[in-house]
């Protein structure tokens, strides 16, 4: 059958992803335009294959076998003003638009709302999927609506903030809706001249008694996720990791208690509905894996303890044994077991 768009062939997935590894798409469609992503799906059902939609690679992990379908990445491109007010602007963006690259666009013009997730690796595309967050603000405080293409109508939609179902590293689309919908653009909505937000404690102790702007918060960010190798970079083998591998738990008040009579006091976050988080990365060094551990050609990264990474020999395999030691042991001695944040591909 042919189709309107390129379809390629055996096409490796590991240079596209941050963490480096896994095997070959055994079909592969770059797609630009809403209308391609229509048709790359239109091939899929045609030939009857299964559908992988990538994005950045910064949150997945492909088996060593690659994917045997057809791997679809989002290309779709644009950043433009939809609407204007005295002290918001609303901006539609392309799936495929590089997150920091829009981060630091909303920064020069002096809108905030998202300058404390400069950095994060990835696409626009994939934020609302998993209301990326970091440094005490999430994509959902922002978010108006989210364009998609809805699988099962093969219709596109746009879904307004409360019917994506945000939480705390959550939404329909990796969760009650998962597999259905395709992110083709999101519209945002972020304040003109506004401040900063300075909730994150390490944040707001650099600035202390003073105000910054949005530039000096953007650098700071960016200072601090260096530190901890979170911003991608060829020379550091400590950034060839998938993000934070784990979340951070929530747990009842009354098991935190428990927790804290048996093992005294431990760091924590307050959550919704009454709930606790607690950090994985404390849970993971005090069951034993301190930063810098080594298993094969996997590690826990030597600067930041909630990143498993590559060395530089790691396969997928290396990756999920050190994954499932961490889990097992973190769960045999605090009875919690931590879920994983990156997407599992053709295991």
């Amino acid at each position: 059958m042919t189709s309107p768009i390129e379809i390629q062939t055996n096409v490796e997935l590991a240079p596209l992803t941050t963490l480096g590894v896994g095997g070959a798409a055994r079909f592969f469609a770059e797609v630009r335009t809403e209308h391609e992503l229509i048709a790359a799906f239109a091939y899929a059902k045609a030939n009857g294959l299964d559908v992988f939609v990538l994005g950045g690679g910064s949150n997945i992990v492909v088996a060593d076998g690659g994917f045997d379908g057809l791997v679809i990445r989002i290309s779709i491109k644009g950043v433009r003003e939809v609407e204007r007010g005295a002290d918001k602007v609303t901006l539609t963006v392309g799936a495929g638009e590089d997150w920091d690259g829009f981060v630091a666009y909303t920064v020069e013009r002096g809108l905030s709302g998202v300058e404390c997730m400069s950095g994060i690796p990835g696409l626009v595309g994939g934020t609302p999927v998993q209301n990326v967050g970091a440094y005490g603000q999430e994509v959902s405080e922002t978010i108006v609506s989210v364009r998609c293409l809805d699988r099962a109508s093969g219709a596109i939609k746009e879904l307004t903030n409360n019917e994506c179902g945000f939480g705390y590293r959550t939404s329909i689309f990796n969760s009650t809706e998962r597999n259905r919908y395709v992110v083709t653009g999101v519209d945002f909505r972020l304040s003109v001249n506004g401040s900063p937000k300075l909730a994150y404690r390490e944040l707001a102790e650099r600035f202390s008694g003073r105000s910054p702007g949005l530039g000096e918060v953007r650098d700071a960010v960016l200072a601090i996720r260096r530190s901890k190798s979170m911003v991608i970079d060829p020379a550091d083998p400590n950034s060839r990791s998938a993000g934070s591998f784990f979340k951070n738990p929530l747990v009842s008040a009354e098991m935190y208690n428990e927790l804290t009579q048996t093992f005294g006091m431990i760091p924590k976050f307050p959550a919704a509905n009454g709930m606790v988080k607690v950090p994985a990365a404390w849970l993971i060094e005090n069951a034993g894996f301190a930063k810098g551990f080594v298993l094969n050609g996997a590690g826990i990264s030597a600067k930041h303890s909630l990143a498993i990474v590559n060395l530089g020999s790691a396969g997928s395999g290396d990756i999920i044994e050190l994954k499932e030691l961490i889990r097992s042991a973190v769960n045999s001695k605090f009875g919690i077991l931590l879920e994983p944040e990156p997407i599992f591909v053709g295991f």
